[in-house]
Order: C-alpha cells, then structure tokens, then sequence
C-alpha cells in the first residue's frame, strides 16, 4: 500500500503542473485578445463607427481585431441584377497590432522569468500551447467579424438610386464583410509564432536552452535595441498626436488615428527619414485614418511617390525627419553596444546594426501597406462617380533594406564608439589595462 503512495501523489503533481502551464497560456491569449478588442473599439469609437445601422460596432471591432493579427477581410456587395458592386480592402491597424503583440508577449514571457534555465522541449511545448490557444482564440473573432452594411451615395441625393431602381432593376448597393477563415489561421499563425520569437529574442531575463545560449550576446542586443528603436517612434508619435489634439482642433480624429494606426505613421516617418519611399494614392471620397499632410500628398488619381522631399513640398518640416532617424538610430547602437559583451569589436557592433536594422525594416515596411478599393458599376464597366474611392500605400521594400543596412552600419559603427567608455559585461576595469 505504501509503495504505491508515491505514484498516486505524483499524479496530481504533475496533472497540476500541466494545468498550469495551460492556464499560462489561455491567460496570455486572452490577454491579448482583450487588449487588442478594447484599442480596436476605442479607436473605432473615436472614428465614428459606434454610429454604424443595424448593430455592426462589435462585428467592425471584431474585423479590426482579425486584420491587426494579420487575418483577412472579404469584402462583398449587392446593387441588383445589371450593377454590383466591388470592394476590397488589405491594411493592418498597427496600433492594435502593437498592443497585442506587447501583451501577449509580456504575458507569455512572466511564468518563464521564474527558471533559472528552460529547456528546448519546455520552450517548443509553451510556444505550442499559445499557438493552439491563439488559433482557436482567433476563429472565434473570425465567426464574429461578419455584417451587412447599406451604402448612400455620398453626392446626388436619390438620383443614382431611382435611376438604377426604374432602369436597370438594381437595388440599394450594399457592403458586406467576412473573415476569410483559411487565410486568417495561416497569417495568424505567422503572427502568433513571430511575436512568441521576438519575445523570447528581446527578453534579457527569460532563459534560453543551453544550444543556443552561445548566440545569446549576440542577438539579444540587437533586437532589444531594435524594437527600442520602432517603440521610440510610437512613442514620439503619440506625444506629438496628443500636442496636435490639445492644440489643433479634430480631437477625435487624431485619436482614431492614434488608437488605429499610430505605428503605420510613425514606422512610415521611420522609412522616410532614411530616404525610403511608398507609392500611393488617395481618390475619392474615401480614406483611412492618417494625418493631413499625408492625405495632401496622395490626394489624386493619379500614384504619387511619397518621400521625404513630396512631404517637404507640403511642410517643411518633414525635413526634420532625416535627423531624428539619425539620433534615434545612434542612439539604439549605443545600448546595443553597451549590452553587448566587451570581446565584440567595433566593426562587429556595426555589422550586427546593420543586419539588425535591415532586417527590422524588412518587418516594418511590408506592415504599413494598404490597399482599400470600392466601386458601384453598371454592366460590370467602371466606377460610377460618387460611389468609388481607392487608397493604396505600397512601401518599396527592398530599397529601405538596402537603406536600412548602410544606416546601420555607420549607425553601429558610431553608438559602438560612444559605448567604447561604458563598461561592459566581461571588460576588464581599465584601471588594471592603463600601463604604460
């Protein structure tokens, strides 16, 4: 009988211990989802979407939440038997995004901090369970991001719509959306594994299994520099959308912009800064959240390049933007290298800058695209007039990556100097190396 005890108490032990780490990770995705949901609809509230007919507000916040974590909306319309109408719409509402991701990832990370070392089998098994959690979290916001929306002509009274009533048998157009399930797990499962991964790569105190603790002085520096840097941008964002609030006017419409796409503004100021570029157009009388300088920069049918210099024409203040990237960018290489171990070179600072840099835009810039078309036609030909708008922002990737490397470089190069001063973990004190 008593050698059975410690079978029938381990069970228990180690049943509890599985449920906790499941209760770990059910806390972190809902803590995400909850964070992403409430920005979502704060936002959406100061947009004017509470206004929505026929209760659509919690299924337009339940899209936002589905599009900030990387999922897809279909766009689909009615207008009657000889007219339709067509509708897409690709964006990701970056500061629902940011929240999300900050959250889940400080949530996911807390359990962690209490081990002195983790397992690869540990780390892979925790990732697992969010991922699961997350996959399932999302297909339930997918079910709700769903409606049916009427559309009015924005110009011409009724006159559009007793046309196609009387002529061409057509009836109100409307607009509906729909969470691409598929398409939605897929892009949410990228987001959910990238997240996890920056997490684990920016944390200074979560443990690593031993095979990759070698590289830990290495990455862990540059990433945590890097997503100082992206963070630095929101963060000046934010301070300069809450002067122009206060002082400004539009009060509600700087916040919509702040809650829905704060990170798309300022990661595109980013880009800029460093002589990258986006094309673009703004027509019709639709358009999505962003400041007015940029709205007066794409405002045509025509696409338009959006740089330093076409934001310059506008307010000469852009110009700005190049020292900013510069003393921002320094000033990240400087805590990289004063985190890094003293054994790393200054040229190797640059280089691992550089990369780091690099490849930070090659994440950033892709995010920032939109892509937002809707049209009535007649017969399946054209736009009607007063019925069509087109946003479109595509950022040229490559060409801040290439950027993005030569500012790093220099950059490393430069805050590696700064930090040459600091003392580091593993320098020897300069007391005992001043000799001769």
């Amino acid at each position: 009988m008593s050698s059975q005890l410690p079978t029938a108490r381990g069970a228990p032990a180690g049943t509890g211990h599985i449920a906790r780490d499941w209760l770990d990770a059910l806390v972190a995705v809902l803590a995400g989802i909850l964070a992403m949901a409430v920005v979502a609809a704060l936002g959406l509230w100061a947009a004017g979407a509470d206004e929505l007919p026929d209760g659509g507000f919690p299924s337009v916040v339940a899209a936002v939440v589905v599009m900030a974590a990387g999922g897809r909306i279909d766009l689909s319309g009615e207008a009657g038997a000889l007219a339709g109408t067509n509708a897409d719409l690709t964006a990701m509402p970056l500061s629902v995004t940011l929240v999300g991701a900050l959250v889940t990832g400080i949530v996911f990370l807390r359990p962690l901090r209490h081990h002195a070392v983790a397992s690869t089998g540990e780390l892979l098994a925790r990732v697992a369970r969010t991922t699961l959690l997350w996959l399932a979290a999302l297909a339930g916001v997918s079910a709700l991001a769903r409606h049916d929306f009427p559309i009015t002509a924005p110009t011409g009274g009724d006159t559009i719509t007793d046309i196609f009533g009387e002529l061409l048998d057509a009836t109100d157009p409307s607009v509906g959306f729909r969470a691409a399930l598929g398409p939605t797990l897929g892009y949410g499962l990228l987001w959910v594994l990238g997240v996890l991964l920056v997490a684990l790569l920016v944390s200074r105190r979560t443990p690593l299994p031993a095979r990759i603790v070698r590289y830990h002085a290495i990455v862990r520096p540059a990433a945590s520099a890097m997503l100082l840097l992206v963070l630095a941008y929101v963060a000046i964002g934010l301070v300069v959308g809450i002067v122009v609030a206060a002082t400004r006017g539009h009060a509600a419409e700087t916040l919509a912009v702040v809650l829905l796409g704060l990170p798309n503004v300022s990661w595109l100021a980013l880009g800029v800064g460093i002589g990258g570029s986006w094309d673009g157009k703004v027509d019709g009388p639709f358009g999505l959240p962003m400041p007015h300088v940029l709205d007066e920069v794409l405002r045509g049918k025509e696409t338009t390049t959006l740089d330093v210099s076409a934001l310059a024409e506008q307010d000469a203040r852009a110009w700005w933007l190049i020292p900013v990237a510069a003393v921002l960018l320094i000033a990240a290489a400087f805590v990289m290298a004063a985190r890094s171990p003293a054994g790393v070179r200054i040229w190797q600072h640059a280089l691992h800058c550089g990369i780091a840099f690099a490849l930070t835009l090659l994440v950033v810039a892709p995010v920032t695209h939109v892509s937002a078309h809707f049209g009535l036609s007649v017969l399946g030909i054209g736009d009607i007039e007063g019925f069509g708008g087109e946003v479109v922002l595509d950022p040229h990737v490559w060409q801040m990556a290439g950027l993005a490397l030569l500012w790093g470089l220099v950059a490393g190069f430069l805050g590696a100097l700064l930090a040459s001063r600091v003392h580091r973990r593993g320098e020897v004190p300069q007391e005992t190396t001043r000799g001769g």
